[in-house]
């Protein structure tokens, strides 16, 4: 790279070292043509010709030198006086040296870069209110369930017993479908600052499991679903995301399992994997994922038919548990059989950390 820089800084003033070497060639033979006609000395008159010689060669150079770089100082200046504006790195476009074309395309470049990272930023405000919008219609339904509940409890009070019982669980289902929405939307909010909020550890994966589904406890005994956690395993992770994610794949069992007849299981299956770690498949017997569906389930704000069905989904509850495993480190895959049911593998690695650690380079280098 030093070697290069010297060479562009020569042949950037190799016409300066051309005219420097004509000016000595003329002296010298100035001077020899004096001392063979007066080998006394040189005269006055000898030196001024040199002089004037000498300041009409520099004259002409840079006259020449002007014109050549007229094009890229006036692109120049005027890209300055415009600096406020996002066009300006792009105005020089007529660089002659080296040195000046490697300053355009130094701008060219970070145009380039700010333009993208602009981008970046309006798809990701884009996302935002796409989002925003999306929740606050998901929020309406609880909301008009409860006032549809109120206005039919002071049209008629619930007189038994079993009608005051269905209220309440009624209230309760809708209460609850209202923190998940709040739940989600707190930790999407939070992705952007996620890598800065991660507390890896050894954990008990299995009471991880055993504490999210007993925060779930009520909504599965209600639509007769029952879970069974087979194994056990510890696992480097960060037990709070890892919650968020596991929340995440018991509501969509319970969502999508709650339409069919009969008792449901939902089985979380923790077994070790190759290569040391362990993995944890979370099968649920609900309603499946159509195969034309399966590729995208994971992209933001994709509901797919059975979002369209259900008419609950936002479309950012699994591209949230797709992203919190990549932050930690974790391989995430889906199978689904339609009308079957649909299973959830999370692969905890021994390297998770480390692969923390790439992620969090590859980050870096992208921004």
């Amino acid at each position: 790279m030093r070697g290069a820089s010297a060479t562009m800084f020569l042949r950037d003033r190799l016409v300066y070292a051309l005219v420097i070497l004509l000016m000595i060639g003329l002296g010298a033979g100035l001077m020899l043509l004096e001392r063979a006609r007066n080998p006394e000395g040189i005269g006055t008159g000898t030196i001024s010709y040199f002089v004037i010689l000498g300041l009409f060669f520099a004259g002409v150079w840079l006259a020449v030198d002007y014109i050549r770089q007229r094009a890229y100082y006036k692109q120049l200046k005027h890209a300055v006086e415009r600096s406020g504006e996002l066009q300006a790195a792009v105005i020089v476009q007529s660089a002659v040296t080296s040195e000046q074309r490697l300053v355009m395309r130094l701008l060219q470049e970070q145009h380039s870069a700010y333009l993208n990272e602009l981008g970046r930023y309006r798809r990701q405000q884009e996302q935002h209110n796409h989002f925003v919008l999306q929740w606050v219609h998901h929020m309406k339904t609880p909301v008009s369930v409860i006032d549809l509940l109120v206005q039919d409890t002071l049209t008629q009070l619930p007189v038994t017993e079993e009608e005051q019982k269905q209220l309440a669980l009624s209230l309760q289902e809708e209460a609850e479908r209202m923190t998940r929405g709040l739940d989600l939307m707190l930790n999407t909010a939070r992705l952007d600052k996620f890598r800065m909020d991660l507390h890896f550890r050894q954990t008990a994966l299995h009471e991880l499991v055993r504490t999210v589904m007993n925060a779930h406890k009520r909504l599965c005994i209600r639509h007769s679903i029952f879970p069974q956690i087979e194994g056990e395993a510890w696992v480097e992770t960060d037990g709070k995301w890892m919650t968020v994610v596991l929340n995440q794949f018991v509501s969509n069992a319970i969502k999508y399992s709650k339409g069919k007849p009969g008792t449901k299981k939902l089985i979380f299956r923790l077994e070790p994997d190759t290569g040391g770690g362990s993995k944890l498949s979370v099968t649920d017997e609900g309603i499946g994922i159509a195969p034309h569906d399966l590729s995208r389930i994971f992209d933001p704000f994709f509901t797919g038919e059975n979002g369209r069905e259900a008419g609950e989904s936002t479309g950012m509850g699994l591209y949230l548990a797709k992203q919190v495993c990549s932050g930690l480190g974790h391989r995430l895959s889906v199978e689904s059989k339609l009308g079957e049911g649909t299973t959830f593998t999370v692969f905890f690695h021994p390297r998770s950390i480390h692969a923390l650690g790439d992620n969090r380079e590859q980050d870096m280098h992208f921004r």
